[in-house]
Parts: C-alpha cells; sequence; structure tokens
C-alpha cells in the first residue's frame, strides 16, 4: 500500500538522511521525501502496522533533524 504524507523537513541534505534511513524500517517497501514539496511517499509493506511503522520513522527521522514532523 501506498501512502503520502505532508512534512516538514528543514534541509534537503536531512530530507536525503531521512529518506535513506527509514527505507531500512521493517514495514517498508520504498521511501522518497520531496524536499521541495515537503511531501513523504511510503510504500507498506501488506499486512504492517502503518501507525507503528510511521511511528517508527517519526523517532529515526528526529535522530537526523530534531524539527522533522509528519503533518496529519
Amino acid at each position: 500500500m501506498k501512502k503520502s504524507f505532508k512534512i516538514e523537513v528543514d534541509c534537503a541534505n536531512c530530507a536525503n538522511l531521512v529518506e535513506t534511513s527509514i527505507k531500512k524500517i521493517d514495514g517498508v517497501i520504498d521511501a522518497n521525501i520531496s524536499f521541495m514539496t515537503q511531501k513523504m511517499k511510503i510504500e507498506f509493506a501488506e499486512g504492517c502496522d502503518i501507525d507503528g511503522v510511521l511511528a517508527e520513522i517519526e523517532r529515526e527521522a528526529k535522530k537526523i533533524e530534531s524539527d522533522f514532523e509528519i503533518l496529519k
């Protein structure tokens, strides 16, 4: 399942680092972050806990950029 999320990220380099990091999270098949549009597209594994994966994405992203936020 693919989903798109509005995010807040402060720099393009941080967006690239976050994208690389979240691709390694269990339950994430693919990820793409666009700094210019402030959007994150995630392809989730079938049957995964999406809310749990999003929480893990946010935890990992905040290690790279403390201001990272998934806007809901």
